[in-house]
């Protein structure tokens, strides 16, 4: 009994000071200088990174991911540690690796396929990146997911060559997917869009994560939009009708940061909760989309300074608005019918601690695999 007391305390040491270093080495993050008043939540993120740091052993997921069975990725296995995109290629790619660490900044030469594996976690240390340069409508794309269940993604940034309407590949796709969690990950610059949840995918999470714009779109591609900066789709089509009772995810204390156009996200057939997330981009046209089936539960959020925060378009079945902070926007803010309940429990910041929360702590500000209870 006192052995496993001291061997508790000292993984709860070591977790604590991990995530407070986490803190420290997160104020240095890329485009901080275009966010309004990003520093305001520095006393209160000192108290919670301690706080709500936890073992990896003791680690689950929040929001839908918690369902079906919960969300652990590969757990407490062994470590693979990457730094190369041919390293990172068969790591991905062997069923036995469950624990891939991503060091430093690795160039994604050819779009990594990831397939048919379950029970796997990627992580990043401090300040990982995968890069993409390629805006051709076969070679864009850092990552696609498929039929894989039991995922976790933490720390990493997704950082493609840019918007370009080529019909080409989003930073990361999801596509039949169940059980994944995206933690702590930054999504910037994506050709198509930045990350993209579609074809009967199921039980997602996405947590304190990122999502921006920091390169110029490039007009003329045979897509037709000039700027395609839009950042996330849940749902391929209208004809996708196998989604339908399918696509349940949740956006919880996630930030749609300057640059993004549409898509915060776009939504068709799914359960979607966004919860304490932060928008703020002033090119924005639209922000949430309800298209066809969508079922929406937008809960205190905050919109600042962004066009149609909710756009209500053919087809929906209900999108519900509570508790949520409009300042300096134009359009619409109103939901129409009533959205669903979640069928999971889970803390909720009050409005008021939304931006300060968000701004400090969203994207890949960890130094590692820190797992943050919600």
């Amino acid at each position: 009994m006192t052995f496993i007391m001291k061997t508790n305390l000292r993984v709860s040491f070591l977790a604590l000071t991990l995530s407070t270093a986490a803190f420290f080495s997160s104020c240095g993050q890329d485009d901080l200088k275009n966010d309004v008043s990003e520093n305001s939540g520095v006393q209160n993120l000192k108290k919670n990174a301690a706080v709500n740091a936890v073992s990896l052993a003791d680690c689950t997921a929040p929001g839908w991911a918690s369902q079906n069975g919960g969300t652990t990725g590969g757990g407490t296995a062994a470590e693979t540690t990457v730094t190369t995109y041919s390293q990172l290629k068969a790591a991905i790619e062997n069923t036995s690796v469950k624990v891939i660490r991503v060091s430093g900044t690795i160039t994604v030469t050819a779009r990594l396929s990831f397939q048919d594996q379950t029970g796997k976690t990627i992580y990043g240390a401090s300040g990982a990146r995968l890069v993409s340069a390629d805006q051709t409508k076969d070679g864009s794309g850092i990552i696609n997911i498929k039929r894989c269940s039991n995922i976790v993604i933490r720390n990493l940034i997704f950082e493609g060559p840019g918007a370009y309407d080529t019909d080409g590949w989003d930073n990361a796709i999801l596509d039949d997917c169940r059980n994944v969690w995206i933690d702590h990950c930054e999504f910037r610059d994506g050709v198509d869009g930045n990350f993209d949840i579609k074809n009967k995918s199921d039980y997602i999470t996405v947590s304190y994560t990122k999502f921006h714009y920091l390169k110029t779109p490039k007009a003329g591609g045979p897509g037709g939009t000039d700027d395609h900066r839009f950042s996330n789709l849940i749902g391929s089509s209208d004809g996708a009708t196998a989604d339908a009772g399918k696509l349940n995810v949740t956006f919880v204390r996630c930030w749609w940061a300057p640059g993004c156009r549409e898509r915060m996200p776009r939504v068709r057939y799914g359960k979607i909760h966004v919860l304490n997330s932060y928008f703020n981009s002033s090119v924005s046209n639209k922000c949430i989309a309800a298209g066809v089936q969508a079922n929406i539960l937008v809960e205190r959020n905050v919109f600042e300074n962004v066009k149609n925060p909710i756009s209500l378009e053919t087809g929906l079945t209900a999108v519900t608005q509570t508790g949520n902070s409009f300042v300096n926007v134009t359009g619409n803010t109103s939901g129409s019918g009533t959205a669903f309940t979640p069928p999971y429990s889970i803390s909720k910041l009050n409005v008021a601690d939304v931006k300060s929360d968000v701004t400090a702590r969203a994207g890949a500000t960890l130094s590692g695999n820190i797992c943050e209870a919600l």
